[in-house]
C-alpha cells in the first residue's frame, strides 16, 4: 500500500475553523470526518503538539539545573509507569484488577502524559491488536512507513475520535468519560504546578538554581516529549528491529533496548503471543520494570488478581 501524503492539509472551511479550535480543550465532538481523507493530517488541531515540541527549545534561554533534570526524569518514570501499568495493561487488556480510586488515580497520572484520555488510547490499541500490521492498523511502520506509525497516524480526524463500542467494559465511568472529553485539563494543571514550584523555588531556595520557567521547560516539555517518542517506538521500532521469538500473524519483535526505555513495553512480540499477561517479559532475564512495579502495588493491596504467563506459553519461550 502506498504510504499517506502526510504534508497534505485539510480543507479548510470558515465555518468550521472554530470548532476545531475548541476541540483543543473540549474533544466530545471529535469524529471521523467523512468527508476528508483520513490519512491526512488536520494541521490545525496537531498546532498543540507542534508547539509543545518547539516549546523544548525554551531551554537555551532557561538553563539548567539539577533539580529541573531531577524533576524531569521522576515525571517520565512516573508517567510512563502508568503509561504501561494502567493505559496499556489494565485499561487495554484488563491484565489485572484494582479498585476505582486507584483505578481513577492512575488514569489521571496518565491523561497528564498528553496522550489523550485513557479511554482513547485503549479502544486504540484494542484495535491495533485486532488488526496488527494490516491496512486496518493505523499505525503499522511495514503497511504506512515509519514516520506515520510513530507520529503521524493520531493526528488525522479518524484518530480524534474515541470508538466507545470497543471499550464498553469502562466507558459508563463518568470520571474515565471526564477525562477523555477534556484531555488538555490534567497536562495544563501539571505545567502550572511546576512553573509554580520552580517560582517558589527561586524565592525560597536560590542556591538550588532554578525559575518558574526552567521547570517548566524541563519538568513538562522535555520530560513529555522524550515520553511520547519513547512510547510510540513501541509502534514504529518494535514492529522493525528485534527477535521474534514466537510466530505472530503480524511484526512485532522483542527488543531489550526498546524494554529498557519502556519499563517491560519492548518484550513486544512476547505481548502480541499472549497479550493477556500483566507480565511482558516471559523468561527471567527479560527487565520488565513495569511488572516490578504491579507486584508492588499488588503487595500493598492497591491491585490484585494479576494475570500470570501460562505455563504452556513459558514453555514454548524457553525452547
Amino acid at each position: 500500500m502506498n504510504q499517506p501524503s502526510s504534508m497534505q492539509v485539510l480543507p479548510v472551511r470558515r465555518g468550521s475553523v472554530l470548532k476545531r479550535m475548541r476541540l483543543w480543550f473540549d474533544a466530545s465532538e471529535s469524529v471521523p470526518s467523512q468527508a476528508c481523507d483520513p490519512q491526512r493530517i488536520d494541521w490545525l488541531r496537531a498546532l498543540p503538539f507542534i508547539a509543545m515540541h518547539l516549546a523544548c527549545l525554551g531551554v537555551f534561554w532557561v538553563g539548567v539545573s539539577p533539580i529541573a533534570v531531577a524533576t524531569a526524569i521522576s515525571l517520565y518514570a512516573i508517567r510512563m509507569f502508568a503509561l504501561t501499568g494502567f493505559y496499556h495493561r489494565y485499561f487495554s487488556h484488563r491484565a489485572f484488577r484494582t479498585s476505582r480510586m486507584v483505578q481513577f488515580a492512575f488514569a489521571l497520572i496518565g491523561a497528564a502524559c498528553v496522550q489523550r484520555g485513557p479511554l482513547w488510547w485503549a479502544a486504540h490499541h484494542r484495535n491495533h491488536h485486532r488488526h496488527a500490521d494490516t491496512s486496518l492498523d493505523p499505525h503499522s511502520p511495514t503497511v504506512y512507513g515509519f514516520l506515520w506509525s510513530h507520529a503521524g497516524w493520531f493526528l488525522t480526524p479518524a484518530a480524534f475520535h474515541t470508538d466507545l463500542d470497543r471499550v464498553k467494559d469502562f466507558r459508563g465511568y463518568a470520571e474515565l468519560r471526564w477525562l477523555d472529553r477534556y484531555d488538555i485539563a490534567v497536562p495544563v494543571l501539571l505545567a502550572v504546578l511546576l512553573y509554580g514550584l520552580g517560582a517558589l523555588l527561586q524565592a525560597f531556595a536560590p542556591s538550588w538554581g532554578t525559575t518558574g520557567a526552567q521547570m517548566l521547560v524541563w519538568g513538562f516539555f522535555i520530560s513529555t516529549v522524550v515520553l511520547f517518542h519513547a512510547t510510540v517506538t513501541i509502534n514504529s521500532l518494535a514492529h522493525r528491529f528485534g527477535r521474534q521469538r514466537f510466530a505472530t500473524n503480524d511484526n512485532s519483535r522483542n527488543n531489550l533496548w526498546l524494554a529498557v526505555l519502556t519499563f517491560g513495553e519492548g518484550w513486544h512480540n512476547n505481548h502480541h503471543f499472549y497479550p493477556g499477561s500483566a507480565r511482558q517479559g516471559f523468561r527471567w532475564w527479560e527487565l520488565d520494570l513495569t511488572w516490578y512495579g504491579l507486584r508492588l502495588l499488588a503487595a500493598l493491596g492497591l491491585v490484585w488478581d494479576l494475570k500470570p504467563v501460562p505455563a504452556w506459553v513459558e514453555r514454548r519461550a524457553m525452547r
